[in-house]
């Protein structure tokens, strides 16, 4: 049976100093989710987060941006699963992933942190990494690795996107939320073979 997501999770950092960085496109990615579909997130403090709800392609989905930095992103997913009774399987998770390029997006059904503080969090508090996401990449060529080491990623992430990098943006998100509606229509089995190998054309550095 196909996996169709019934709950979005951008994650990022709130707050002005890190609503453009790199870590934040989690969050950037859900507001454009929720632009697309005139849903307005409102803050709830049940669920330690901002909360939407959307109808996409006939299902009722649940948006939500935990608001409790990143490495605590577990405990509001977590409220809100357990308060309307929805299962970790049919989230979606939305996160930066410093090791894939940018312009590029990767779906899993499940799968380790591979480091990244926020889906620690989720893994902590679910007690499960069975569930899909969708990873987003940040990375631009190779300078992620030349200015800070392979495992030093935090200047990088935390740092704001270039202005080469910021001419693709708006693409890369179309492309992400593109994938999260064929997930929730088809399943994520099948946004995997459509997106994974897609990729938006990058200005030269």
């Amino acid at each position: 049976m196909a996996v169709q997501p019934c709950v979005i999770v951008g994650l990022g950092n709130p707050g002005i100093e890190y609503a453009t960085t790199r870590h934040n496109i989690g969050f950037r990615v859900l507001d454009a989710l929720a632009e697309r579909y005139r849903v307005q997130l409102t803050p709830q403090r049940r669920f330690l987060g901002e909360v939407g709800e959307a109808l996409i392609h006939g299902q009722k989905v649940r948006l939500l941006k935990p608001t409790t930095y990143m490495n605590s992103s577990g405990q509001s997913l977590h409220a809100l699963l357990n308060f309307y009774k929805l299962p970790l399987e049919r989230t979606l998770v939305v996160y930066d992933d410093a090791d894939l390029p940018l312009g590029r997006v990767r779906l899993r059904l499940s799968g380790s942190t591979g480091g990244h503080n926020g889906m620690k969090s989720i893994i902590q508090y679910c007690h499960s990494q069975q569930f899909p996401r969708l990873k987003v990449g940040i990375a631009f060529g190779d300078r992620l690795k030349q200015q800070t080491g392979p495992r030093n990623a935090v200047p990088f992430v935390l740092g704001h996107f270039s202005a080469a990098e910021l001419a693709i943006l708006p693409a890369v998100l179309d492309l992400a939320v593109d994938a999260i509606e064929l997930s929730i229509q088809s399943g994520v089995e099948a946004a995997m073979n459509l997106y994974n190998g897609k990729s938006i054309p990058l200005p030269q550095s």
